[in-house]
């Protein structure tokens, strides 16, 4: 086995945790040792399938494929994004201004910025899926620079930042799943419009998921549907 078939294995199977982790932290009661437990499995998964992601991109452009490298390489922004405010939201919810930090300027410019080289890509060489999926990166970077100026006047706004970006990593966890996983037990699942709906899908659930969420726990948001103040205490990175 070469390097890089080392390197696409634990990628898998780092996504295989991310996916089982996801939906356990989900199950569990918020802010509990278990849930807290499971959520850093989740997050630990994911920061190894997004180092093992990296020479995967790089292999991908060295053997003369840019626009899929370039691409790839636009789904670990994205990713990265939503993993590292959804681990700070949590860790910086007394200091929002660490939060909105320079890792969290970098991510609101670098976002729009290669959201707009795919959608450059996908134009270029009549690709709808780079078209559809550069769009992702460029409302985050918008909406991550709108909510750097509300943040500061939202009591709960921690916990709005870290649903709204696990919202995001469900989605890249099935997107994962349903497109690299899935079609190695039914070959053919990714293939044709099942394929974009396998890209898609998720992204459209996860985007209705966070509007729920908004309802329930968001700024405006009723007092009896928000948690309790004790078990947002007890939420731990």
């Amino acid at each position: 086995m070469s390097g890089i078939q080392m390197i696409a294995l634990v990628h898998a199977g780092a996504g295989t945790i991310a996916l089982a982790s996801f939906w356990l932290a989900a199950a569990l009661r918020k802010g509990s040792p278990r849930h807290r437990l499971a959520g850093r499995a989740y997050l630990l998964s994911m920061a190894t399938v997004i180092a093992s992601g990296v020479p995967l991109v790089l292999e991908s452009w060295f053997d003369g494929h840019p626009v899929t490298a370039t691409f790839l390489g636009y789904l670990l922004v994205i990713v990265t994004t939503s993993v590292w405010l959804s681990w700070r939201a949590v860790r910086d919810r007394q200091q929002p201004q660490r939060y909105l930090g320079a890792a969290y300027r970098v991510l609101a410019w670098a976002n729009p910025v290669a959201g707009a080289v795919v959608l450059a890509l996908g134009l270029v060489h009549g690709v709808p899926l780079l078209v559809g999926f550069s769009m992702i990166g460029l409302l985050t970077g918008v909406d991550m620079h709108r909510r750097r100026r509300l943040i500061a006047g939202r009591q709960r706004w921690w916990l709005e930042e870290h649903y709204r970006a696990m919202t995001a990593n469900g989605a890249a966890t099935h997107i994962a799943f349903f497109l690299l996983g899935l079609p190695r037990l039914l070959p053919g699942v990714g293939e044709g419009a099942l394929a974009y709906v396998g890209w898609f899908a998720p992204v459209v659930l996860a985007v209705a998921v966070r509007f729920w969420l908004d309802r329930r726990y968001g700024q405006g948001a009723a007092p009896s549907a928000a948690p309790a103040p004790a078990a947002g205490r007890r939420v731990r990175a």
